[in-house]
């Protein structure tokens, strides 16, 4: 590969972090309570031992391979659960579903998939009641199927100070109780996707549970930050962020937002860039900050819960993997981030940014695992091959360059390219194959050596 390009890749997990010194007591201890509610008679959540937000379309296969998973996790490493109905805080398994992800609940494709996995100990379901009125939707004939284990939370303007939101930002926050921030990772523009209009209730509702919100815009997620927005049918994202803001000074509470730099810059943002890391635009809201994709990542070194528009979050601590004694240490290691990629790679940016930001991860100490999955299979097919003069990455060479990586390890679901009957390329031999067994493994448990309190997962 031509050393321009190395180069190039090399950069992108590359630079200093320059975030603002008033954001440095992020981290500062606030007491909370654990209560959750589970049911409609406010039921209280044990502690989770994993929890998942679906707001996308969920897919019979991505049910198929959690549901393996899920199995594998209680077989394995909760093989008590399947005798009796354990009450060790370890063993609830939380799935929040919004936006079109409810469809999943109704698809005669998927449905059968959500009972399986309700089937098993300890599976809660919580669903946005505003999004489920919103499509005209019902989940009674679950609740009556599976009582206890399905809840249909009010929403946060219709039942404060309980909702769909505060309940998910309470059991994300468990897997750091320590913590005093709560982070959004945004990959979608504003207006076409409704997943924007989560972050900013998700961020509202950390300001409400007394937790510092933060805002990560990542490829079309930085749009959300666009100076004078005028939508004449949706509610104002822009406003709605300087109201969070307005909501956290009154709280005494730091507001953190960044927007990746080679993001803006692509799409028009960049303004004056002094060469290291810090980047003036007159095209964002105040609170915004356009800074080195190193600075989001820097984030992500901090143990702080933080959630995307499809995400998972894993209790690990003295998982498989780690040494008693290691927990000695005063200072643990970053979460470690496991990165599905589930898209094509060229129809849009979702395989590439998620690669991306999976190697600017491992360069910066974060062990990171990037498994090609589902439609993301694709990009280790056949051999890719772009025109000379193309700017555009072979994303094939981008694996290349990255196999071997240090805090970096690549995976590719078998399952997946045996349902499309198609085959890997034997040249990837930097991706290693893992099957059902395998990928549990490393959903659940951390990489050898790694001592934290939680695994983030994020869905690309």
């Amino acid at each position: 590969m031509p050393e321009g390009i190395r180069t190039r890749i090399r950069k992108r997990g590359q630079g200093l972090a320059f975030v603002n010194r008033q954001v440095h007591n992020h981290n500062k201890t606030i007491l909370h309570s654990r209560k959750q509610i589970t049911s409609d008679k406010n039921r209280e959540f044990c502690m989770t031992s994993n929890a998942f937000l679906f707001s996308e379309p969920v897919t019979a296969e991505r049910l198929s391979w959690v549901a393996d998973s899920l199995k594998y996790f209680f077989v394995n490493l909760h093989p008590d659960a399947l005798r009796h109905q354990s009450k060790d805080s370890l063993s609830f398994s939380v799935f929040f579903l919004t936006g079109d992800a409810l469809y999943s609940l109704h698809d005669e494709e998927t449905r059968p998939l959500w009972e399986i996995i309700l089937s098993l100990p300890s599976v809660q379901l919580v669903c946005d009641r505003e999004e489920l009125d919103l499509r005209g939707l019902s989940v009674e004939s679950l609740k009556m199927k599976y009582p206890n284990q399905i809840a249909d939370q009010n929403g946060r303007r219709k039942s404060f100070p309980r909702s769909f939101w505060r309940e998910l930002v309470r059991v994300w926050r468990q897997f750091e109780p320590g913590s005093g921030s709560f982070g959004c990772f945004q990959i979608s523009s504003p207006y076409m996707n409704r997943s924007s209009q989560y972050s900013l209730a998700c961020l509202h509702a950390a300001v409400e549970e007394q937790m510092a919100p933060e805002f990560y815009g990542y490829l079309d997620g930085i749009h959300l930050t666009h100076f004078n927005q005028k939508p004449a049918e949706f509610r104002n994202n822009g406003e709605e962020f300087l109201e969070i803001e307005d909501i956290a000074r009154k709280r005494d509470l730091p507001f953190l937002m960044l927007a990746c730099g080679r993001c803006a810059g692509e799409r028009g943002y960049s303004t004056w860039d002094d060469g290291k890391g810090i980047v003036i635009s007159t095209c964002t809201i105040e609170p915004c900050k356009i800074r080195d994709l190193s600075a989001i990542v820097d984030r992500f070194r901090k143990s702080h819960p933080v959630v995307g528009e499809s995400a998972g979050i894993i209790n690990i601590k003295k998982g498989a993997g780690t040494e008693p004694d290691h927990w000695g240490r005063k200072e643990p290691d970053a979460p470690p981030l496991v990165v599905f990629l589930t898209h094509s790679p060229y129809g849009t940016e979702h395989t590439f940014g998620g690669l991306s930001f999976a190697i600017a991860a491992a360069h910066q100490g974060i062990a990171t695992r990037v498994i090609f999955i589902e439609d993301g299979i694709y990009t280790l097919t056949g051999t890719h091959a772009a025109e000379p003069d193309d700017v555009f990455f072979n994303i094939q060479d981008v694996i290349d360059t990255a196999a071997g990586s240090e805090n970096l390890e690549l995976y590719a679901y078998t399952p997946s390219f045996q349902r499309r009957s198609i085959q890997k390329n034997k040249k990837l031999n930097g991706v290693l194959d893992i099957g059902p067994a395998e990928l549990a493994q490393r959903l659940f448990s951390p990489p050898k050596g790694i001592i934290a309190n939680h695994q983030r997962v994020l869905f690309f």
